[in-house]
């Protein structure tokens, strides 16, 4: 007895019903391996505890500049955090920087076309990102986070895993929180760029002073990576921040970081950080925090009166200034008895 056949329609519903099953299962198995992928993707390679957060309400929402990449200025946290194997060393081009203005410091920075940025090296010639030059066991990206970010949780010492930034480049509150897809959304910026100081006088540094430029706080601060990303390597002619109230600042951090490190301007750059300054003349310039403490003023030892009798017929004979204890020694012409008859 030959079998029924089954409707067009059912068969099309039979098929069908095949097509969504297998849809649902390639589905599921799209989710489940995003998820484990999202996971094992953390910057440092290991699951971290702040990403249970990212489901509660709180949790920032995730704009196209948070999937962004760290840029070459800040790559992220560091897979190790490592000691510079030459230690840091600033130079202080100018030693009245605590009592200026940034305008009248600015006064003193040379003028100067930039040098080609041939050879730039951001690893080779300013260190690892991040070291830790301060050896408290913290590399620079998390110390930094720590001393911009309000209401900070961390993982152990150092590793800041939320926090609150009142972003100072664009003026909005943005909330820091580690992971895969929102670490970017709060980068260390380099007020002076490297690329840009290698092009204005850091080529004739040395190695350890590099590496101060580049970790060293007057130069360093939190903001938003989206900003950070547009600044890019620029200059004062070329990008300020869109919040006019905190151009001050930034500017006088600039010119602080050429003069403590011996650093030129160019034309342009000078001309639009002066066009800032101007609007606040009582700016001060800034310290540098790695700047070493000033020596200790050592007054010169007083030399005491010397009585000289007879020391004309000394010098006549050619001979030295008699000491006590040599032959030809006398007393009489000690008069401050410093041990010298003559001289």
């Amino acid at each position: 007895m030959p079998k029924p056949r089954l409707p067009r329609t059912a068969t099309r519903l039979g098929s069908t019903r095949k097509t969504w099953t297998a849809g649902c299962v390639a589905v599921l198995l799209a989710v489940v391996t995003v998820g484990c992928t999202a996971v094992a993707g953390e910057p440092d390679g290991r699951s971290d505890p702040a990403l249970a957060a990212s489901s509660s309400p709180t949790a920032p929402s995730h704009s196209a500049s948070a999937t962004a990449e760290f840029t070459a200025e800040d790559p992220g946290d560091p897979a190790a955090v490592e000691r510079p194997g030459q230690k840091p060393a600033v130079v202080i081009s100018n030693t009245t920087l605590t009592d200026m203005t940034a305008i009248a410091l600015l006064a003193t920075i040379p003028v100067k076309g930039k040098s080609a940025k041939t050879g730039y090296d951001r690893t080779g010639d300013f260190g690892t990102a991040w070291l830790d030059v301060d050896r408290n066991g913290c590399d620079t990206r998390n110390d930094i986070l720590a001393r911009d970010l309000t209401s900070i949780t961390k993982s152990g010492v150092c590793k800041v895993l939320s926090g609150k930034l009142a972003e100072p480049y664009t003026g909005k509150a943005i909330s820091f929180l580690r992971g895969q897809t929102t670490s970017a959304l709060v980068q260390i910026d380099h007020m002076v760029a490297l690329s840009n100081a290698w092009q204005t006088g850091a080529q004739k540094l040395t190695q350890g002073q590099r590496i101060s430029l580049a970790n060293d706080p007057m130069n360093l601060l939190a903001v938003d990576g989206s900003a950070n990303a547009q600044k890019g390597d620029g200059d004062a002619a070329t990008w300020l921040p869109a919040v006019k109230t905190f151009r001050c600042t930034y500017i006088a951090h600039q010119v602080s970081v050429k003069a403590t490190y011996g650093l030129w301007v160019t034309a342009a750059e000078h001309d639009a950080m002066l066009r800032v300054l101007s609007t606040c003349p009582s700016q001060r310039a800034v310290t540098s925090a790695f700047a070493p403490a000033p020596a200790p003023v050592v007054a010169p030892k007083p030399v005491p009166a010397v009585y000289y009798q007879n020391c004309d017929a000394v010098r006549a004979a050619g001979k030295d200034p008699i000491l006590r204890g040599q032959p030809g020694y006398s007393s009489k012409l000690d008069r401050d008895g410093d041990g010298i008859g003559c001289e």
